[in-house]
């Protein structure tokens, strides 16, 4: 008689969602990710990295459920179970809350590593939503990531912002430390596109940021009103009233699963040269 060993699940995926500059539209694009995700079908979970400037938990619409938080969790006051949310409108959505009142530094390498570790056991998708700049909290929201979204606006300084974070996700992380052959995946997000202002030389065009960059292109998010109507309201901009917005997260969470689908600016779709240039690197 042989026996069967039956193979480990797969370990869930950490995917930070980052950026060089504040106001890009970071947070509203992990929840919208995270929510995306979740609506495919895929148990998500979303942690707020912001120490001290909590606003995920707003966006998800869960403020008034925070009891325990990520911090609590690290130190050892609460289990990580008492301290995920679970959100109302999606069955396996959570969201992992921060505290308003401790300091960044009581976010630790080990303290992290062991609760990502421990979602990674539940979860598919592990989404970290990091503080921007380059500091402390960014750099363990992106420490132990095996994917990155690079949040950016079509601006010289979001962008040269992007690039210093680009470089940090090929040198400082887990991954680059170690030597893998498999190093960061980083996806740039483009946001708040408008394409009259690009028009008119204020902003700088998709083709001179990804120039500068030089990584794939995830999606382009246009500047919108549901946008903030959503925020206002507690709910990600995914999960609200369609708009072009929220189709342009939905075609980004898309191809983070590795579907295959069509670039496009708004509500038009690009003719082929625009996907050829600018679609998912393979």
């Amino acid at each position: 008689m042989t026996t069967q060993i039956k193979e480990a699940p797969p370990l869930g995926k950490i995917i930070v969602i980052t950026s060089g500059k504040g106001g890009v539209g970071k947070t509203t694009s992990a929840a919208a990710i995270s929510a995306g995700l979740a609506k495919l079908g895929h148990k998500t979970v979303v942690i707020d990295f912001d120490v001290g400037l909590r606003n995920l938990d707003m966006i998800m619409g869960c403020e008034r459920r925070v009891v325990f938080d990520f911090i609590n969790v690290i130190q050892g006051d609460a289990k990580l179970k008492q301290a995920l949310i679970k959100d109302k409108r999606l069955d396996n959505l959570s969201i992992l809350p921060t505290s308003q009142t401790r300091d960044k530094d009581a976010l630790t390498k080990e303290g992290v590593e062991a609760v990502l570790e421990e979602l990674k056991q539940d979860f598919d998708y592990i989404i970290c939503d990091s503080p921007a700049g380059i500091e402390r909290g960014a750099q363990l929201a992106m420490y132990f990531a095996d994917e990155a979204v690079v949040v950016t606006n079509p601006e010289v300084s979001s962008v040269r912002d992007s690039d210093r974070v680009l470089g940090l996700l090929a040198s400082k992380t887990r991954r680059a430390e170690s030597g893998s052959d498999e190093p960061v995946k980083a996806q740039i997000l483009l946001t708040r596109h408008d394409q009259g202002r690009i028009d008119r030389g204020e902003m700088m065009t998709v083709e001179d940021v990804l120039e500068i960059l030089a990584a794939p292109l995830l999606g382009i998010i246009p500047e919108s009103q549901a946008v903030l109507r959503a925020s206002n309201v507690g709910t990600p901009v995914i999960l609200d009233e369609p708009s072009s917005a929220s189709r342009a997260y939905e075609d980004a969470v898309a191809r983070l699963t590795g579907a295959e689908v069509e670039m496009r600016v708004g509500e038009d779709r690009k003719p082929g040269l625009f996907q050829r240039l600018f679609g998912r690197s393979t």
